[in-house]
């Protein structure tokens, strides 16, 4: 776990020291390109029925009291990439049921109300169909077929609201591990924030105890 740690920080410098748009910068009072609003708008819109947001616990949705705890961790976060410059979050658990991708899925819908900042979600926990479950989706193609550039995100991504972007799994991927660690990943990856042009990138990331998926990636995000 402490090289995991040093991974993550030796990467985190190596980001920081290229040319990137700080948070406390970005579009506050400052209108969107139309080239970028027009990537956006692109992306179909996420629709997901009440009883799923019921069943699913997606309490972030639509906001008030119940929203409470997720609003909490959004602002904690957002202070965090803040003051050290973060873009990129990954969640993690110890174990698969802890609650990971509703964590996930809250986020992304607490972030959403947060009109001046854009939020990507993506699910890379390529084992599972974890966050399309929780949405109740049922997608056509998988991350990893962005990653290993079957697919482009701008078909494959969902859009909730006008500043969220999802992209979720159809089924499992066969080599998990592989495609994480792929110099190709880091790439796609880049270029899709460089489209997109998010402030904060949730990812889904599978359980740390299940597998080597996580060790070979966390060195790609920030925190």
């Amino acid at each position: 776990m402490e090289r995991l740690h040093a991974a993550i920080e030796k990467a985190r410098r190596q980001r920081q020291g290229a040319p990137s748009e700080p948070l406390s910068a970005v579009r506050t009072g400052v209108p969107a390109s139309e080239a970028l609003s027009k990537i956006w708008d692109a992306l179909p819109r996420l629709e997901i029925s009440a009883a799923q947001i019921r069943k699913a616990r997606l309490v972030a949705f639509e906001g008030g009291t119940d929203a409470g705890p997720y609003d909490l961790l959004r602002t904690r976060i957002l202070q965090q990439a803040q003051k050290n410059n973060w873009r990129r979050v990954a969640v993690v658990s110890p174990h698969s049921e802890c609650g990971k991708t509703t964590t996930v899925a809250n986020l992304a819908f607490s972030f959403g109300r947060q009109k001046d900042l854009r939020t990507l979600a993506l699910d890379f926990d390529l084992r599972r169909v974890g966050l399309a479950k929780v949405l109740g989706q049922q997608s056509r193609h998988t991350m990893a077929d962005i990653l290993e550039r079957r697919v482009q995100f701008a078909t494959h991504g969902l859009r909730h609201g006008d500043n969220v972007a999802i992209g979720l799994n159809a089924g499992p991927v066969r080599n998990p591990s592989e495609v994480l660690q792929n110099q190709q990943t880091r790439d796609v990856l880049d270029e899709i924030e460089a489209a997109y042009q998010p402030d904060i990138v949730l990812f889904d990331m599978p359980p740390l105890m299940s597998s080597d998926d996580n060790f070979g990636f966390l060195k790609n995000v920030d925190c």
